[in-house]
């Protein structure tokens, strides 16, 4: 068994994702990274806004890179805070909800991004995203 996700699997997720997007009526973007950030999969809904598309796949690298869901930066990144520009290293950090570490049997092995609707919509649907991956595969 490797800890490594694979395209099927994102893509199973991604399609969880879409379900809970729709229970939601909010189109969205999805991204599934692997554990060095780099994309395995991605979906733009029908009617995503275009420029969640980068945003979504940012949520995911800043997620796996910082080993934190996205939401966690974002009180540490304001003005006069401890981690105040980190948004503007390591080729765009994305510091507000919906990227979320992927961890399975202990070990963080990609990560997910969601954009295109409020924070807390696109928090919900990356959750259900990253807990489909988080499971090991049958």
């Amino acid at each position: 068994m490797t800890d490594e996700l694979t395209l099927d699997e994102a893509q199973k997720a991604i399609t969880a994702g879409m379900r809970a997007a729709r229970r939601i009526d909010q189109p969205m973007n999805i991204a599934v990274v692997d554990s060095g950030g780099h994309l395995i999969a991605h979906v733009r809904m029908d009617g995503a806004i275009k420029a969640s598309i980068d945003i979504s796949i940012r949520k995911a690298r800043t997620s796996i890179l910082m080993n934190l869901p996205t939401s966690a930066l974002a009180e540490a990144t304001q003005p006069g805070a401890e981690l105040y520009g980190l948004e503007l290293t390591s080729g765009g950090m994305v510091t507000f909800g919906g990227g979320i570490p992927v961890v399975r049997n202990g070990v963080t092995v990609g990560a997910v991004g969601v954009s295109a609707g409020s924070v807390d919509q696109d928090v919900t649907v990356a959750e259900a995203v990253a807990a489909k991956l988080a499971k090991a595969p049958s």
